[in-house]
């Protein structure tokens, strides 16, 4: 019997080389994100991963209290994965930034573990492979629709959304430098 079929994997697992759609989640849906200093901290992190060819991103969307990604894990950073590199990196920029702006906010966040004081994602991160053009551009177009639910109303246009790869998609404004586009891919 094949006991491959019987490994489980969390539903973060990445294989490196293959293109994802990526949710992470602010821990307890808390809006941490709401805040543009905070979305900068994600940007940056991206920013970083990309120049270090670590990652390749296609397509993202920042939202209140999660964020969408479409990216290829192209190697490990260092000992680690570099999506959890990006995660641990993240949580740090938000500790840092909660210790000096709002202590109170920050124990929102405390946790009683071994290994942390603090947890600003919530953990196993959904991980989808695009195996297909057909499932990325409907996970693109899903990334770049999603402030405009009816739940959030961030923007009435996908493109009239600052922290989104919309603009890069549908009018060729490359405002993030390390975007790459997912329709080269297939």
């Amino acid at each position: 019997m094949n006991e491959a079929l019987f490994t489980y994997k969390r539903k973060s697992h990445i294989e490196i080389g293959e293109i994802y759609f990526w949710t992470a989640t602010i821990n307890q849906w808390q809006q941490l994100l709401r805040e543009e200093a905070y979305k900068k901290v994600i940007i940056n992190s991206l920013e970083y991963l990309s120049n270090a060819e670590k990652v390749n991103v296609f397509a993202f969307v920042i939202m209140p209290n999660h964020i969408h990604l479409i990216w290829r894990i192209n190697a490990m950073n260092g000992k680690e994965q570099s999506q959890h590199s990006f995660l641990k990196n993240t949580a740090h920029e938000f500790k840092k930034m909660l210790c000096s702006d709002d202590e109170n906010k920050l124990k929102t966040y405390a946790v009683v573990a071994d290994n942390k004081r603090y947890e600003f994602w919530q953990r196993d991160a959904l991980a989808i492979p695009l195996y297909t053009k057909n499932i990325a551009l409907q996970k693109l177009n899903y990334i770049h629709n999603n402030p405009l639910a009816e739940r959030w109303q961030l923007a009435k246009d996908p493109c009239a959304y600052a922290y989104s790869s919309a603009k890069y998609y549908e009018m060729d404004i490359k405002e993030y430098t390390f975007l790459k586009d997912l329709r080269d891919e297939f």
